[in-house]
C-alpha cells in the first residue's frame, strides 16, 4: 500500500495495534494519505518523529475532520546491537526515560492547533528495542548510529484534548518562575522547558509575570492541578 515502503517497524506495528475492525490503512483523503481511516471517520496519524512534517495536512484536514496525532514516546528503551545477519551481539538499557512532557519537542510545530475542537494528541509510553549495528557508521561530517525503533509494550496512553490536559503534564511551581526554573523542576534539559514554555504562552496556560533581570518571568494561566484557571488568578 501507499507508503509502506518507507514506514519502519515501530510506525507499522503501531498502526497495527491501532487499528479496529472496520477502519482503513493509507487512505487517501482530500489529496492526503492517512496512516489509518477508523470506521466512526476519525483520520489518526502516527507520528514517531517530529511534528512539522504534518503541518500542511492538518491546516487542510482539521476543519473538516476529527484528527489524532499518536506519538511514542521511549520511557523504557534497551539498545540492542546486531551483525550483518541479525544476530544479537549486545544489550543494554537505555540511561534516557523520557516521560510524556517530551510531547512539547513535536507540539512546539503548532502549539495553537491543540485548542482545536477536532484534535486529539494521544502520547503512548512505551517499552522499545533500539535496534542497531555492531558499531557507528561513518557518514561526511559525524557518526551516525540510527537503528530502528522496535516496539515491545505499550505501558500508558496520555490524551491530550486542549490547554487544561497539556497543563496536567506540568510540575507544581511556585510563580513567577523563569524558564531554567521550569527546566529543573521538569528534571528536563533546558531546550525542552523552553518549547515547552512557548507552547504554554501560546496556549494561555502561562502568562506573562514580567522580568527578573534578563529573564523572563512565567505566571499560571491553567492550574495543573484543577485544569481551571491558574492558582496567581
Amino acid at each position: 500500500m501507499i507508503g509502506e515502503l518507507r514506514e519502519g517497524p515501530l510506525h507499522r506495528e503501531l498502526k497495527r495495534r491501532l487499528a479496529a475492525p472496520g477502519d482503513a490503512f493509507e487512505v487517501r483523503v482530500d489529496g492526503f494519505v492517512i496512516d489509518l481511516v477508523r470506521a466512526d471517520g476519525e483520520l489518526v496519524e502516527v507520528q514517531t518523529g517530529g511534528f512539522s512534517a504534518l503541518r500542511t495536512k492538518l491546516d487542510a484536514l482539521l476543519d473538516r475532520h476529527r484528527m489524532r496525532i499518536v506519538h511514542p514516546v521511549p520511557t523504557e528503551r534497551r539498545i540492542v546491537r546486531v551483525d550483518e545477519h541479525g544476530e544479537v551481539l549486545s544489550t543494554r538499557p537505555s540511561p534516557k526515560k523520557p516521560g510524556a512532557a517530551t510531547i512539547f519537542e513535536g507540539l512546539v510545530s503548532f502549539p495553537t492547533l491543540l485548542s482545536h475542537p477536532h484534535l486529539t494528541i494521544e502520547v503512548l509510553l512505551c517499552r522499545e528495542d533500539h535496534v542497531r549495528a555492531p558499531a557507528p557508521v561513518r557518514g561526511r561530517r559525524y557518526l551516525r548510529d540510527p537503528g530502528q525503533r522496535v516496539l515491545r509494550e505499550v505501558l500508558e496512553r496520555v490524551e491530550l484534548r486542549g490547554p487544561a490536559d497539556l497543563a496536567t503534564l506540568l510540575p507544581e511551581l511556585q510563580a513567577p518562575f523563569t524558564t531554567r526554573e521550569l527546566a529543573a523542576a521538569m528534571k528536563v534539559p533546558l531546550p525542552l522547558a523552553q518549547k515547552a514554555a512557548a507552547c504554554c504562552r501560546a496556549l494561555e496556560v502561562f502568562a506573562d509575570a514580567g522580568k527578573r533581570g534578563r529573564a523572563p518571568l512565567h505566571g499560571w494561566g491553567l492550574d495543573p492541578r484543577t485544569n481551571g484557571m491558574g492558582r496567581d488568578a
